[in-house]
């Protein structure tokens, strides 16, 4: 970079600002002429500012951190949503959502100082290789990953790169005490956002998705798919602590449960221009019934995917209130690696209910703690604590009375569990000792079906002894319902790692409060005709 190009950086950011503000607010919107690069009062005023701190301020200042921290500030003066994304996260966070990234396709720990794997992803360029997990990584092209206390970002940084690069890397494998010399060929390496799918019973088919993402309505459909050739009659759709993404993908997939011209969702921005979705094909599963579980951590697309099927009485939402987001951004990139999700619009569910709750413009975090006051104020245990707004009431064709305001408001209610919960220190305790047993006794798992884990494992609570001798005498002290869902969620850890996550979730819900209140409904007729 030449000291012109750091001259005029801060000023092509400023503008690129204004630019991504005007955008924002313009986009898919009415026309208008444009006097750009005349340069509006606001953004000279912005220029002449960084001139006065480039050249003329006592002391050298990083302008680029400066702006950094404007912007920042700008935004936070707005709603809560809209944000900025730094140049150095920009890129992480599109890989999330695009459903991939470039690498050697592994899950790795740093454990003991090591840079251990965890997990080969299937079909990976390290699975084909013969990485496996336990191995610990020694060195990456020539830089040692050992005895150090290094960052994951570093770590991440030189294990990705570009697509059919290579990496060479040393392997200490403990099975056979001994380095080994593999070279990876770089590649995509799939980000699933379906967690899990599978029977829960005859007829009752369970899929979990965490995030909507740019190919979740494909896993989506190969899950639903494989689901319908089961015998599904009837869907658990679980999108707990499923933080929403991509408004096209939430409508696709309700597009599979909705009659050709149903109405999804429609969005108006500031001008009062409405854009409404609707249900354009055949769905595969338009005849069957959809049980929707949410939490106070469902929150944008998830809310948009309930809150379609609540509304067009096709759904049945179990669980608890939402998170209540309904306001729609919009990414601009800032030219420099960086972006701003700016809020452009907000949506409606089809009945014409917005379900964003109310915020203060500035307090972000008093928006983004609100699980402390809904806590306290008893609805995470009582339905009848739930606040609702009798002048935000709508009615569905079938005449059910559903209350915008603030979050999707469940069909029927479910308390939280609080046995469930483990404070951090324990829960990395957890999570170390599954690691640790794994590691020690991977010949004994080797040839053991997912059937045989789940019905024989640690049937004499000899692990679950071992486990307990390993944590203080203060995390021992637990009653007997707290007992019987650590054993289980240490079951779920242990068949993370021996097999996937669908296993983990294939045991941590056997006694799942939500799934069981669901199973109840589906054996009761549940939903019970007109």
């Amino acid at each position: 970079m030449n000291s012109k190009t750091k001259i005029y950086l801060p000023l092509i950011i400023a503008i690129a600002i204004a630019f991504g503000i005007y955008l924002g607010s313009s986009l898919n919107y009415q026309k208008k002429t444009m006097t750009f690069f005349g340069g509006t009062p606001q953004e000279k005023k912005i220029k002449r500012l960084i001139d006065y701190i480039q050249y003329e301020y006592v002391d050298e200042v990083d302008t680029d951190s400066l702006l950094d921290g404007t912007i920042k500030n700008m935004l936070g003066k707005l709603d809560p949503h809209s944000v900025y994304i730094p140049a150095q996260e920009h890129e992480s966070i599109a890989e999330s959502m695009n459903g991939k990234f470039v690498g050697i396709g592994i899950q790795f720990r740093m454990y003991n100082d090591s840079l251990t794997v965890i997990k080969v992803l299937e079909n990976g360029p390290s699975k084909t290789a013969g990485i496996m997990a336990g191995d610990r990584i020694l060195i990456a092209n020539n830089d040692t990953l050992y005895g150090r206390n290094i960052k994951s970002d570093y770590i991440l940084k030189t294990l990705k790169g570009k697509p059919n690069t290579s990496v060479d890397l040393t392997i200490y494998r403990k099975s056979e005490n001994k380095n080994l010399p593999f070279t990876i060929i770089r590649g995509e390496v799939p980000i699933k956002s379906v967690d899990a799918f599978y029977m829960l019973n005859e007829g009752l088919g369970y899929i979990k998705i965490n995030k909507f993402a740019a190919t979740t309505y494909d896993e989506f459909e190969k899950a639903l798919e494989v689901l319908l050739k089961e015998g599904m009659q009837k869907l658990v759709l679980d999108l707990r602590h499923n933080p929403g993404g991509y408004l096209q993908v939430a409508t696709q997939i309700i597009d599979e449960f909705l009659k050709d011209g149903k109405l999804i969702v429609f969005t108006k921005n500031k001008r009062d221009k409405i854009d409404k979705t609707f249900a354009t094909k055949k769905g595969e599963f338009e005849d069957g019934h959809v049980f929707v579980l949410l939490n106070g951590a469902s929150a944008s697309a998830s809310e948009i995917v309930a809150g379609a099927l609540q509304d067009n009485d096709k759904g049945t939402i179990v669980g608890r209130r939402s998170f209540g987001k309904g306001l729609v951004q919009q990414e601009m990139e800032l030219g420099d690696g960086s972006a701003v999700r700016l809020t452009v619009s907000r949506y409606y569910t089809p009945t014409g209910r917005s379900i964003q709750k109310p915020y203060k413009k500035g307090d972000s975090h008093g928006y983004f703690n609100e699980f402390e006051e809904r806590y306290n104020g008893g609805e995470l245990m009582n339905s009848d604590s739930i606040k609702v707004n009798d002048t935000l009431k709508f009615t569905t064709p079938k005449g059910k009375i559903v209350y915008g305001g603030g979050g999707i408001i469940p069909d029927v209610f479910v308390a939280i569990d609080t046995t469930l919960y483990f404070d951090r220190i324990h829960y990395r305790k957890l999570n170390d000792f599954v690691f640790d047993f794994s590691d020690n006794h991977r010949e004994d798992f080797k040839d053991v079906s997912l059937n045989d884990f789940i019905e024989n494992f640690d049937n004499d609570n000899q692990i679950f002894n071992e486990y307990l001798e390993s944590i203080p005498m203060d995390y021992q002290d637990m009653d007997i319902a707290e007992i019987i869902n650590l054993k289980r969620y240490l079951k779920a850890l242990f068949a993370q790692q021996i097999f996937d996550i669908n296993a983990y979730y294939k045991i941590i819900n056997e006694d799942d409060k939500m799934i069981n209140k669901v199973k109840e409904l589906n054996k009761e007729g549940y939903p019970l005709k007109d």
